[in-house]
């Protein structure tokens, strides 16, 4: 039969919040940002985003969110400025702003290759000019998928201390990630999918009462609501 990626999945996520979207690998966490985002439409049901419908208002909700994807796809034969000032003129961003916020990021990152072409750049570099690019825009929703992959630790810090700040001046952030350390520390409230259902959500008090153990980490509960158990097993096996 058809292949469903996303099962009628209701998500809610607030102004002011790090929501973290968790699940094994082919869950659905990209095909769901990608539902979200506008670049795959659902077969049902509707998306709204800052009370806007994807269905009628795309090109006014694509403008006002910053997506992160994956893997950053970008112009090989742009040098790293003329990237940033191609997404400054097609988001028609304040340019005195939006500049001084972007030189402020690149500074915080170490991003001091600007003027070299994009395509020699190492993933880990595209993956900064386009977190970069993002951020300077001061988007009201953020959508991430493992956006500290790539990235150094010194980065990765900055980056979720950025996020912080953008959450607490309003922005809704919606992030995917598969270092379960990084969702327990950083978001408010965390989804868990598995075979395209939302299996379980809320803030990680809320989560561990889900679990049949008295102390449980989040990474426990994730294996026990993902069937991971039966791996648990095989590593206690290994370790005898």
């Amino acid at each position: 039969g058809e292949l469903v990626a996303v099962n009628k999945l209701d998500l809610f996520v607030k102004s002011g919040e790090i929501y973290g979207f968790l699940g094994p690998n082919g869950a659905g966490k990209t095909t769901t940002i990608k539902m979200l985002t506008g670049i795959l439409k659902p077969t049902e049901g509707e998306i709204k985003l800052l009370g806007m419908n994807m269905e009628n208002d795309e090109i006014a909700i694509k403008r006002a969110i910053g997506v992160v994807p994956d893997e950053p796809r970008m112009y090989d034969n742009l040098k790293g400025i003329e990237f940033m000032q191609f997404i400054m003129e097609i988001y028609k961003s304040p340019r005195e702003e939006t500049v001084k916020r972007f030189e402020d990021i690149c500074k915080a990152f170490g991003i001091d290759y600007l003027d070299k072409f994009i395509g020699d750049f190492s993933h880990g570099m595209k993956q900064k000019l386009m977190l970069a690019t993002v951020l300077m825009r001061q988007p009201r929703v953020v959508f991430l998928d493992e956006p500290t992959v790539g990235l150094d630790a010194r980065s990765a810090k900055i980056l979720k201390l950025w996020l912080r700040k953008m959450a607490n001046n309003g922005a809704a952030i919606f992030m995917t990630t598969h270092v379960l350390e990084i969702a327990e520390k950083m978001c408010d409230r965390i989804g868990i999918i598995n075979e395209g259902k939302l299996i379980a959500e809320g803030n990680l008090e809320e989560l561990k009462e889900l679990s049949k153990e008295k102390y449980v980490t989040l990474e426990d509960l994730f294996l026990e609501l993902t069937g991971g158990n039966e791996f648990k097993d095989i590593i206690d096996h290994l370790s005898e």
